[in-house]
């Protein structure tokens, strides 16, 4: 089997919760927002996640688990899912990025990885 025929895009929106932050307490509360598209011509499922969460202080903290909010979706070819979780930072900034394992139906598994997007409070780049 080819790379080619297991291909996902992954797309990441990100907000800044001010409602749930406090700055003087250094919480700042970030949601994120994933669409995990499925390019290949295989039905995929997503077993787990890692992630590695890196604030302004460049202190790192690495979750890993299974699936997705309690999940671990099947997408179909040429179908996405899309989840929303959150983070807390003790900055107004931070970067996140990491990898889901990925298995076909053949029981085939991979890694996908997630590129690197940004964590940013409004008001912080100059």
């Amino acid at each position: 089997m080819s790379h080619s025929d297991l291909d996902i895009e992954i797309e990441v929106k990100t907000q800044y919760l001010a409602n749930e932050s406090d700055p003087g307490l250094d919480k700042y509360v970030f949601m994120y927002q994933i669409k995990i598209f499925n390019c290949g011509s295989e039905p995929l499922q997503l077993l787990s996640r890692h992630w590695i969460i890196t604030d302004g202080n460049q202190q790192v903290l690495e979750v890993e688990g299974s699936g997705v909010v309690g999940q671990q979706p099947r997408i179909e070819v040429g179908e996405f899912y899309e989840y929303t979780s959150g983070t807390v930072l003790e900055t107004p900034i931070g970067t996140m990025h990491g990898s889901y394992d990925m298995v076909t139906d053949e029981g085939n598994s991979f890694v996908a990885d997630i590129p690197e997007f940004n964590l940013l409070a409004p008001g912080q780049l100059h």
